[in-house]
């Protein structure tokens, strides 16, 4: 289960759309798959999988292409058991997604086949590419700014009504001074021009937390005099935090710190910050 779980920043996508999916996955071997967000079915999980050959009795759709109709689409159903593949009998909850992935690596069950561990991340860039020369066509579409990607939730810290670098410097001042400090959260961010999302990919402190644009008026570095201690065999990692408003008040703020995943080049600290500002037009 491991091994499963460090790979899984390859294989969850939370913010991609289903279009994205299909455009990440047709150019891959069968057996390929990511999992995200789905967005009709709040809290649940959209599975796309690549697959050998169409089911017996799908047709192809008029004005689609056979390589994209080789990218095939479960909904994972969360609730009190756990995870699994909504509808089928034959499909036993699991504890976590990680632990669903790893069955379904060694067995199909009610999938058309094993799961595939992918041991890179995707390029959707190259994908788009390689999805075009696949189909003869484009999948692009035009879409608003965002930002995907992962880093460590460090805390967040009380601000009254303090806020710019003045508030990221009390925020980290307090998180490291904590005589114990809490477990870094391994954590997926979504930046929009709607705000900023974390889902918890583990759910070790809570499932997903939504700040609307309006509510956030900072996001900086720390300065890089600070690092956050990584384990022994990785550097210490530098640190970054965004400024909003606390839910149901007017004037009150807090701080939420993060430390970037160092050894994924498009997750730095700095590439978080930057895009935050853009998207949300921060000052």
């Amino acid at each position: 289960i491991s091994f499963v779980q460090d790979t899984s920043k390859f294989w969850y996508k939370p913010g991609i759309t289903r279009e994205q999916a299909v455009t990440l996955l047709c150019p891959r071997e069968a057996g390929a798959f990511v999992i995200r967000n789905s967005s009709s079915f709040h809290g649940d999980f959209g599975l796309a999988m690549k697959v050998e050959n169409l089911p017996p009795g799908v047709p192809v759709q008029a004005g689609r292409d056979t390589v994209d109709e080789l990218v095939r689409h479960f909904l994972i159903e969360t609730k009190a058991q756990g995870v699994r593949l909504k509808g089928c009998p034959n499909e036993p909850f699991f504890g976590s997604l990680s632990a669903l992935v790893n069955q379904h690596t060694v067995t199909p069950l009610a999938l058309p086949g094993c799961l595939r561990l992918p041991d890179r991340d995707f390029d959707l860039t190259k994908a788009h590419d390689l999805c075009d020369a696949l189909t003869g066509g484009s999948t692009g579409s035009s879409q608003p700014p965002e930002a995907v990607g992962t880093a460590f939730f460090l805390d967040s810290v009380e601000m009254e009504s303090l806020t710019g670098p003045q508030a990221v410097a009390r925020a980290t001042s307090v998180i490291m001074g904590m005589a114990t400090r809490s477990m870094p959260i391994h954590v997926h961010l979504r930046v929009t021009g709607q705000g900023i999302t974390l889902t918890d990919i583990y759910r070790k402190r809570f499932f997903r937390r939504h700040y609307p644009a309006e509510s956030i008026s900072f996001c900086a570095m720390v300065p890089d005099v600070t690092r956050w201690p990584m384990a022994e065999d990785k550097p210490a990692a530098k640190m970054f935090g965004f400024v909003a408003r606390k839910a149901g008040s007017v004037s009150h703020n807090v701080c939420h710190l993060f430390a970037e995943e160092a050894d994924s080049p498009g997750h730095r600290a700095e590439s978080w910050v930057q895009a935050s500002s853009q998207i949300l037009h921060l000052c």
